[in-house]
Order: C-alpha cells, then sequence, then structure tokens
C-alpha cells in the first residue's frame, strides 16, 4: 500500500503475482470508498489491505468502477459478499454485465482464452441488482463530506467513465489514457476489441487534461505526477499504435493477425526502449492486455470505420420501383 494525498491510498493487487501492474484505490472519506475492484483472483488481497487500513466488512459503503472489464470489476461480487453495505457504482451500460458477468467472462474468454483468463482473473461473480447503481457523465456520488464527479470516457469502452475529486483535484483514470509502466517510465496504449474508437480514447484525454488534474492516478499502474505530461505520452502512443495498424491495413487488407502483432511488437520494443533505456520485458508487458489483443481492437476500429464511411458515400439505397 502507498498513501498518496489527501487521505488516497493505493493498493496494489498484485496481479498475476507481479507487483506495479493493477491498482485500487482506497478513499478516506464519511463513506469509505473503494475505487476499482480489482479481479476476483485478488480479493484476498484487496480485502486484507482494507482491514489493515481499519476497513472491516461493515464499513465499506461505496465500491466505484471506472468500466467493467474483469481486471477493473471482476471482484465486485466477492466483495459485495466480504462488505454487505457496499454499494456498486458503474456506466449505466455495464449495470447488466455485473449483475450478470456471463457475457463478460464469454467475451474474456475468447481474448485470452479460458486457462489464461482464470489463471489471471479468477472466478467473476455476480452483484445483486440491489447493490447496483447506474452512474452518466456530469453525475456526482457523495462519500458523505467528499463528492466524486463523474467524466464521460469513452474510447476504450463504451462504457468507461473517470472520477475527479474537487477535493485534492486527483483524476481516477482507470485505462482511459491506456497504461504507464511506472517501473519503466513507458506508456503503451489500451485497445481491445469489440468496441475501441479512437477518436473517442483521444477526446477523452483531452477532457482529462482540462479539468487540469493534480494527478492522474491510473489502474496500470498507479500515480503520474504531471498530468499534461501524461496525457500528451498517452495520446502519442495511441495516435502512434492506430496510425501504425491503419497503414498496414491500406499496404494490405488481407494481413495476417500474426504478422500485425509482429509490427507491434516491433514499435512497442522501439517504444519501450527510448522510454527507459532498456530492453522491453514482453511477458510483463503482455500481462496488462496483448500486443496482439490491440492489434485485433484497432483492426475492427479501422475496418468498422471504413465499412461507415463507404456507406456514407454511396448513400441509401435506391428503392425498387413499384408495379
Amino acid at each position: 500500500m502507498t498513501s498518496l494525498l489527501d487521505g488516497i491510498t493505493a493498493i496494489d493487487t498484485m496481479m498475476t503475482g507481479e507487483p506495479e501492474l493493477n491498482a485500487v484505490y482506497f478513499v478516506a472519506a464519511a463513506e469509505p470508498t473503494l475505487l476499482e475492484a480489482g479481479p476476483g483472483a485478488d480479493h484476498d488481497v484487496i480485502v486484507d489491505a482494507l482491514t489493515r487500513l481499519g476497513i472491516g466488512p461493515s464499513d465499506l459503503a461505496h465500491i466505484v468502477v471506472t468500466h467493467i472489464h474483469v481486471d477493473h470489476a471482476g471482484g465486485a461480487g466477492a466483495l459485495t459478499d466480504a462488505f454487505p453495505g457496499a454499494t456498486v457504482w458503474a456506466h449505466e451500460r455495464g449495470l447488466p454485465h455485473l449483475e450478470d458477468p456471463t457475457r463478460l467472462v464469454a467475451s474474456t474468454a475468447r481474448t485470452y482464452g479460458t486457462e489464461r483468463m482464470e489463471a489471471f482473473y479468477g472466478r467473476t461473480l455476480p452483484v445483486p441488482s440491489s447493490r447496483l447503481r447506474a452512474v452518466a457523465d456530469g453525475d456526482e456520488i457523495s462519500l458523505g463530506d467528499r463528492i466524486l464527479r463523474v467524466i464521460g470516457t469513452p474510447g476504450h469502452a463504451s462504457h468507461h467513465v473517470a472520477f475527479h475529486d474537487p477535493g485534492s483535484g486527483a483524476m481516477f483514470t482507470g485505462e482511459a489514457i491506456g497504461s504507464h509502466l511506472p517501473w519503466a517510465d513507458a506508456y503503451r496504449p489500451a485497445l481491445p476489441p469489440p468496441e475501441v474508437d479512437v477518436e473517442r480514447a483521444l477526446d477523452s484525454i483531452d477532457r482529462i487534461r482540462a479539468f487540469s488534474p493534480s494527478v492522474l492516478l491510473t489502474s496500470h499502474y498507479g500515480p503520474v505526477q504531471d498530468a499534461v505530461e501524461g496525457c500528451e505520452r498517452a495520446a502519442q502512443r495511441l495516435r502512434a499504435w492506430s496510425q501504425t495498424v491503419h497503414d498496414e491495413l491500406q499496404r494490405d487488407p488481407t494481413i495476417e493477425p500474426t504478422e500485425l502483432a509482429a509490427i507491434l511488437t516491433e514499435l512497442a520494443s522501439a517504444e519501450f526502449l527510448q522510454d527507459s533505456g532498456r530492453p522491453i520485458d514482453l511477458p510483463r508487458y503482455d500481462a496488462l492486455g496483448s500486443i496482439a489483443m490491440n492489434g485485433a481492437g484497432l483492426s475492427r476500429y479501422w475496418r468498422k470505420r471504413w465499412e461507415r464511411e463507404t456507406t456514407s458515400r454511396e448513400g441509401p439505397a435506391e428503392p425498387e420501383p413499384s408495379d
């Protein structure tokens, strides 16, 4: 655990057994709050950390998640059992998948493979509907003596939101700026299928920057003290990966996913070396979401975008002549 500012503590969930990959945040307030729920596999780590912070089963009031992917919200169901007074807050589009995570788990298994998913993330239990509350852009969540402002930040996923704490100025970004790897001061995009939207992701980074946050509190991983630099570097990396996939698809629309992943791996390796001055640790880098998965997300994005643009240029089909 790391005490950060104004009653905010970072908890390293030790996802996949590695430090500095996945963080949840405890906010000390009149109504104690957990930002992000982590994956089900890391439940005991989170509960132990909260216990050491003096939070017993009846004390936690809120569990607030930036989006419903299993590394951020997969542990919410188990946490509602451990903390029976806690309300779970998420974007309105994500609530059905917290109440019944069947489709969410199946989608994750298709992306990672069932064996890797279970090893990385453990079980994803449902959250009782009575414990769920919806949030949307512009809402505020009252924590008693402080509030969290909800900022819509789609791009990584359509149901992604960030949370601004006006008292401290901190911005809980989830994956809206992608990932920051503190052990290498490296940035990498987070652009998985099926919902990635590059333009909306860049707009979301601009929205975060407009709040002039005192610090960015990322889920992967930890604080970024210079919010302006963090947003700029994150946007630059997002553009670079997106443009690379765009150009490769233009060169060869039938490019194999493995070839595209190899090209992106070269890009990631060069970026990592530029940031850190040392070769990339690819297994640890890929634990946050494989490079191949990002390639699949960006390929889907560009193909869908070109399909929409073609339809728009051609206009609606002519009606069939009537007799």
